[in-house]
């Protein structure tokens, strides 16, 4: 008898069976799962970062140019980014973070579960589920893979699930929102938070208001299409959510959320690039710099710095608000300036050249082509010199620079370089003569058109700037002082005196002659025989000598005519020679760098004060009293004029500036007006400026217009201006440093008191303390006759 099976029990059977078969594919699951993560980990479906990538993961930032006054000045980069703590992050920007990217931040351990959960079975869930570590995670080893297989989407993902976990272990959660928002793409160049605050609203993360912040937040879905920049009504919108989620978290109150979305997006769009921004001709020089420094001081592993990718932190001795001052005052002359170029440039066949014909014209041209980029791509491409030369006469579109802005327009290349060489030029330096810490650095008027540094890289002929050089060399060789007489007469230096090849027959500028006079009238008024016969007795070896102590390091032809300035010194050796003067005959070298960090903050590189005693510190105090005299009644006595009547701006004069402090200076002027100079100095601080066009042969008609003390010395008053309006900036007002002990006679006024009984009456330089500088008439004290 067939044995019947109770179904009850098959039933159970067959639960049984099920439930072992569930257990085994949940069992089998949770082992495949942990197989996967453990392979991911592994490094089996591709390289994992290892611990100290996850201490120090590969990211490209940007050294970072900070002036003296903690201002940054600029970058050099592949990336515009400089990471900040998370101590510079204002409170509200991380609010705005939290509550729209990941709510649950501070509870989760890189992997929100139930934002997991949620995105599954909810897709489009406000928030998502990557959590802010996992994001991090993602910008640091992976980036978006762009991939559409599903299965390597998949195993992204969970590797970036490991990653998050072990960054969370590694950092503190603090840490981490400073780490995500620093590898941020803000597209527009704009690399982390801070370059992203700087370029889109031109202010330091701090200082973002709470809807700024929220507009940087909502980009964070998509930098390109919430870009405030591009797209401002769909960024708005996202701003608006941004500020509602912050309600939504009590982050802010419902009545500020509504105040703050009424407010319409405003930006203050400010592009970071290498031609832009302040100092750009002494970042450029810096950049030089640094390509050298690297190679000279390597890394422990051996490798060299690479000043794009890893972060150094230069600190210079530019004060941006100097630097600021000095930009200002080049724009605000030669803007105004460069009208009256124009003006009598009109007319001229071969403007802006002159005195010279349409063959050299031709030459200058010529040579303009060949030197620029046009030329050197279209060769570089094999075009044959007869087609780069045809080019150059085909009308072209192109932005061109005017000092109201750039300008589109149509024009050949040929035309666009004439234009160009109309443009006056300058070179301006301002150091401190104690420390050697150079404070402003204007190269050019514009770095994007004209990448020609007129500071350090151009030298130019420096005209009567030289002549201090000379007197000094008398004052030490001959024991001579400011007020001792010479003869300001016809000179003639003969043939074969220091190698001379024809007679020298130097004469002053205005044709004039005042016989005796003093040394300080006759440095005051720049005249030339007295100079000239100053050289005579000391030879040019002793001058060039001298110039070599005071840092000059052109080539300086050992001929008499030095004398006059017919030599070619930049501005930057200018500035330190005189500074020399200012400090008590102490040489002291230029320095732009106080030290070199790297992006942890330790320091690579700090810079020492180089000094060398070049004179004794009576005869340097006695070359500064010389030079007052040139401002408080010679060439450059402008500075001193109060204008009266409310008097403003003059193309010709510059602005009344009447400064009452002592100041020590000298105008420049060369041949045929190309070059027009003006140092000046007061007890901290020597600016040295230089105006002129790029080519010697494009200038000034009249000396009215092309002297120093027309193109260089507005720009030094503006400039000195600013900064004594700038209190902040502690520039003297105050006497010189006056030796001990004068072994040099100075005060000229003191010598016709003693020797009163000579007659004369007042007729020498003033009989009071003030020294005058109309030529004497008699009483002459001690004459050197030669």
């Amino acid at each position: 008898m067939e044995k019947i099976e109770d179904p009850k029990k098959k039933q159970v059977s067959t639960n049984k069976k099920f439930l072992r078969l569930f257990w085994k594919l949940f069992g089998g699951g949770v082992v495949f799962v942990i197989l996967i993560f453990a392979f991911a980990n592994w490094g089996i479906f591709g390289a994992m970062p290892s611990f100290d990538e996850l201490e120090n993961p590969e990211s490209s930032v940007a050294t970072e140019i900070i002036s003296a006054d903690g201002k940054t000045l600029g970058k050099f980069y592949l990336e515009n980014r400089v990471p900040i703590k998370f101590e510079e992050l204002p409170q509200h920007l991380v609010d705005a973070l939290i509550a729209t990217e990941d709510e649950r931040f501070y509870s989760h351990s890189g992997i929100d579960a139930r934002g997991t959960m949620r995105a599954v079975f909810s897709a489009g869930s406000s928030g998502g589920a990557s959590t802010i570590t996992q994001q991090l995670a993602k910008n640091l080893f992976h980036g978006s893979s762009g991939s559409s297989n599903k299965l390597f989407r998949v195993i992204q993902k969970i590797k970036e699930w490991i990653i998050a976990v072990k960054l969370e272990r590694q950092y503190t959660k603090n840490e981490i929102i400073a780490y995500y928002l620093n590898t941020v793409d803000f597209v527009s160049n704009a690399y982390g938070i801070r370059s992203a605050a700087n370029i889109y609203f031109n202010k330091e993360p701090k200082n973002l208001t709470v809807e700024e912040a929220a507009v940087l937040i909502g980009m964070l879905q998509g930098p390109s299409r919430y870009n405030p920049r591009f797209n401002v009504e769909r960024s708005q919108n996202r701003r608006n959510i941004v500020l509602a989620q912050m309600a939504k978290n009590n982050k802010i109150t419902e009545a500020e959320k509504e105040k703050y979305q009424a407010k319409p997006l405003k930006i203050n769009y400010t592009p970071e690039t290498h031609t832009k921004g302040y100092a750009t001709y002494f970042r450029e020089y810096l950049r030089d710099y640094m390509r050298k420094w690297v190679k000279e001081n390597p890394k422990k592993d051996g490798s060299s710095y690479d000043i794009y990718r890893d972060g150094l932190r230069i600190y210079t001795t530019i004060d941006s608000r100097m630097q600021e001052y000095a930009e200002e005052a080049v724009e605000m002359h030669l803007s105004n300036l460069q009208k009256e170029f124009f003006i009598q440039s009109k007319g001229n066949k071969n403007a802006p050249f002159i005195q010279i014909n349409q063959a050299e014209t031709k030459k200058i041209i010529d040579r303009a082509m060949r030197n620029s980029e046009r030329w050197r791509q279209m060769s570089s491409q094999g075009k044959s010199e007869e087609d780069i030369i045809k080019s150059f006469d085909v009308k072209t579109k192109m932005a061109i620079f005017t000092w109201k802005g750039e300008k589109d327009t149509l024009m050949t290349p040929k035309d666009s370089i004439v234009y160009y060489k109309h443009f006056l030029q300058s070179g301006m330096m301002s150091m401190e003569p104690i420390t050697g810490n150079v404070k402003a650095w204007v190269g050019g008027i514009d770095y994007k058109h004209f990448q020609y540094d007129h500071v350090a890289q151009g030298a130019r002929q420096v005209g009567s700037t030289f002549k201090p050089f000379v007197y000094a060399t008398a004052i030490d060789q001959l024991g001579m002082s400011p007020c001792d007489y010479i003869y300001d007469g016809p000179f003639t230096m003969p043939k074969g005196r220091y190698g001379i090849q024809q007679p020298w027959s130097p004469k002053n500028s205005a044709g004039k002659y005042y016989g005796s006079v003093t040394m300080k009238y006759a440095l005051a008024q720049s005249l030339n025989t007295v100079t000239a016969r100053l050289m005579d007795r000391v030879g040019p070896k002793a001058v060039i000598d001298l110039c070599r102590d005071l840092g000059v390091k052109s080539d300086i032809p050992a001929s008499p005519a030095i004398a006059l300035g017919a030599v070619e010194i930049t501005v930057s050796d200018m500035v330190a020679a005189y500074s020399t003067f200012a400090n008590q005959g102490v040489y002291v070298k230029p320095r732009f760098i106080n030290k070199i960090t790297d992006k942890n903050g330790v320091v690579l590189f700090e810079s020492k004060v180089e000094t060398r005693d070049v004179m004794n510190k009576d005869i340097a105090y006695a070359i500064v009293k010389l030079l007052e005299g040139v401002t408080e009644g010679g060439s450059g006595g402008r500075l001193r004029y109060t204008g009266g009547g409310g008097a403003g701006y003059h193309r010709m004069t510059g602005y009344p500036y009447a400064f009452k402090n002592p100041i020590a200076g000298k105008t420049g002027t060369t041949q045929n007006n190309s070059d027009g100079w003006f140092i000046g100095m007061v007890p901290n601080l020597v600016t040295g400026v230089w105006v002129g066009n790029e080519d010697r042969a494009a200038h000034f008609k009249s000396t009215v217009y092309g002297q120093g003390a027309t193109m260089a010395l507005p720009i030094w008053g503006i400039f000195m201006k600013k900064c004594y309006a700038d209190k902040t900036l502690f520039v003297s007002d105050e006497d010189f440093e006056r030796p001990a002990n004068m072994s040099v006679l100075v005060d000229c006024w003191k010598r016709v008191s003693n020797d009163s009984v000579m007659g004369g009456g007042s007729n020498h330089e003033g009989s009071g303390k003030k020294d005058s500088l109309s030529p004497p008439k008699q009483s002459i004290i001690r004459e050197f006759d030669f």
